[in-house]
């Protein structure tokens, strides 16, 4: 049982209380979902600026993370070539993107795409993030909507830059041979102060392929992703017509459950800077895990006529869509920074583009070379 430091704070005792509530311990899922979403209180419903390119400093000014859109306007640019040929293709005009983060996709998007949108829905479970959004979508307005559930039906091209990493996931703990779902608890010491801390129980989940154990460590520490699979199914039993792009940090599930990265995912963000105890400062930094792109292939299969387009990474995606001829007429400032996007060790490697479609497929110019949909 491993100990974290906490704060004081209502979040803290919205935790506690259901801790409490579900008779001593609750599944990390409950915990993340909590720390990011409890309305007015997680991370990304508090109302705090997150998204940035300045590291957040004392006083609160600044940011915690930075995505590939605030990077450098070409990666919206760039992708709103796929949208546009999707939206041709599922002949569809709506675009659906979700977690919509600054609203600096959405600006990029559409100032790419004009004519060929007739409506831009936003839907995020951030109400703060909205006003952000609608400053920064001003000049769209009478295109954009916002909605925070899902309707019955849709139709169009739906898009997610950094969505299936913020979806809580389940942590599965082996030991000694053992299986167990890792969770929080209170923690019971009398100086604790109401801290949390990790505990486990056995457990009849386990990860979809079977793990050797073959590392030095006696633990081995990995994730299940029933939230983010259940997303992708979502979409696809409610899309009539279209196609939808995710953008996430992740790899293939032989990589994923691979022996050697035993010790998980789970990542913590602040300040630009990274650590992996999501129980310590709970509320005040992000808490994310890498993506298992062979669950989220499978559970589209799942769903009639919903598949694959392609599967590459994020670098060989932007490539194949023609970033390097819209640099062409671009500063030295903004080549430097568009080449964050596709450097291998920035986000051109890690960063993997996943596409699907409802309907009749067609060839993707995003996956036209180098797809590894083979890989998964």
């Amino acid at each position: 049982m491993t100990t974290a430091s906490s704060l004081t704070t209502p979040l803290h005792e919205r935790l506690a209380d259901e801790v409490r509530r579900q008779g001593g311990w609750i599944g990390f899922d409950t915990f993340m979902s909590l720390a990011l979403y409890a309305p007015g209180l997680g991370y990304y419903t508090s109302g705090k600026r997150i998204f940035g390119t300045m590291p957040r400093v004392a006083g609160g000014q600044g940011s915690d993370f930075v995505t590939a859109p605030e990077i450098s306007p070409f990666f919206g640019r760039t992708l709103a070539k796929q949208v546009s040929e999707a939206l041709s293709s599922t002949q569809t005009t709506e675009v659906w993107e979700f977690g919509a983060g600054s609203g600096a996709l959405a600006a990029q998007l559409l100032g790419t795409l004009g004519d060929q949108v007739s409506v831009y829905t936003i839907v995020d479970l951030s109400g703060s993030l909205k006003t952000v959004q609608q400053q920064t979508l001003d000049a769209y307005a009478s295109k954009v909507r916002w909605a925070d559930a899902l309707p019955p039906r849709l139709s169009g091209v739906v898009v997610g830059n950094e969505v299936l990493d913020a979806m809580p996931v389940k942590l599965l703990t082996r030991i000694n041979g053992v299986w167990h779902e890792r969770g929080v608890a209170l923690d019971p010491s009398p100086d604790a102060d109401g801290g949390f801390v990790w505990r486990d129980q056995p457990t009849k989940l386990r990860p979809p392929v079977e793990v050797e154990e073959g590392n030095a460590s006696p633990e081995y520490l990995t994730e299940l992703h029933p939230q983010a699979e259940a997303f992708v199914k979502t979409i696809g039993e409610r899309l009539t017509q279209g196609a939808m792009f995710l953008i996430d940090y992740g790899f293939p599930e032989a990589e994923y459950y691979h022996p050697q990265r035993h010790m998980g995912t789970v990542m913590c963000h602040r300040a630009h800077l990274a650590d992996s105890n999501p129980l310590a400062d709970v509320g005040l930094k992000d808490i994310t895990a890498h993506v298992n792109f062979t669950g989220i292939a499978l559970a589209a299969q799942e769903i009639a006529d919903f598949g694959v387009l392609g599967y590459t990474s994020q670098a060989r995606f932007l490539m194949n869509c023609g970033l390097l001829n819209l640099l062409d007429a671009a500063s030295t400032q903004e080549r430097a920074m568009a080449q964050k996007l596709v450097m291998e060790h920035e986000m051109g490697e890690l960063f993997k583009v996943m596409g699907f479609c409802k309907g009749k497929p067609w060839e993707a110019m995003g996956f036209s070379r180098g797809d590894r949909s083979h890989t998964l």
